[in-house]
């Protein structure tokens, strides 16, 4: 297997200031993550600590988790920075950095998504992975602030 990059660049407006979005992005996480990319079970709880060495988890009652990322950096109101390993069951072995910063806009902000990875060839095409993070940002996170459909 050959190892290849690809990377992912979004900009999602979100009319919210920026504050208000950091907070739900990062004490919300659980509250529009979408049913669909909850891996451990349906009912699952998604938690966030914005912290270098941070995990973005995801816990099931009773036991059960996925590390979904590690945070490597913060500037705390504005960016998080955050490494994930992507197992062979989902396409890896691969590494996936996403980048999630927020850019204040006259309408309120913008979140500007990033995710580069090191994966094997066939997972280079970044199509499946740009409309999952255009579904989970762009619709889960986006209808949580602003209170309706993308």
């Amino acid at each position: 297997m050959n190892a290849s990059t690809a990377t992912v660049e979004l900009q999602i407006p979100l009319a919210v200031p920026r504050a208000r979005a950091w907070e739900a992005l990062t004490t919300e996480i659980d509250a529009w993550w979408l049913g669909d990319f909850r891996v451990v079970a349906p009912d699952s709880t998604l938690s966030l600590d914005p912290r270098a060495g941070g995990l973005l988890l995801e816990s099931k009652p009773g036991g059960g988790s996925l590390l979904w990322f590690t945070v490597t950096l913060v500037t705390p109101g504005q960016g998080i920075h955050m490494v994930g390993h992507i197992t062979p069951p989902w396409g890896g072995p691969a590494v996936s950095m996403l980048s999630l910063v927020l850019e204040d806009t006259d309408e309120g902000c913008v979140l500007e998504l990033t995710d580069a990875l090191i994966c094997p060839d066939s997972m280079a095409k970044a199509d499946g992975l740009e409309a999952g993070w255009k579904a989970l940002f762009g619709t889960g996170l986006k209808q949580h602030l602003e209170g309706a459909p993308a």
